[in-house]
């Protein structure tokens, strides 16, 4: 599956008030499931003495795939193409680890 069939088959899943131009609802979607992921980091850390069992890289595996479909409902709100978004994401960083800026801070490296 490419990102942008799964952007328009996710998309075609979001339900949620005026869906072409609420931005904050998928925004805030994606800082939640974010946060349910390192809610499940923290319980490896705590209840697991560090260990990724089965069942934790499983529950991470569903809440990366949240995450995604709120980023494909972002890319959606705004007309942004994730499969250009992904091959210009991975065009800088290419060009940044050829210029032995991978890395530092800031976007402008």
């Amino acid at each position: 599956m490419t990102f942008k069939s799964f952007q328009k088959k996710s998309w075609e899943t979001a339900i949620y008030p005026n869906k072409y131009s609420n931005l904050y609802y998928p925004v805030l979607g994606l800082t939640g499931e974010a946060g349910e992921i390192a809610n499940k980091i923290k319980k490896i850390m705590r209840d697991d003495d560090g260990e990724i069992t089965e069942l934790r890289k499983e529950e991470i595996f569903n809440e990366l795939g949240n995450c995604l479909w709120y980023l494909a409902a972002i890319c959606s709100v705004l007309e942004i193409n994730m499969d250009e978004m992904a091959k210009k994401n991975i065009d800088k960083l290419q060009s940044r680890k050829k210029r032995g800026k991978i890395k530092g801070s800031g976007d402008k490296r």
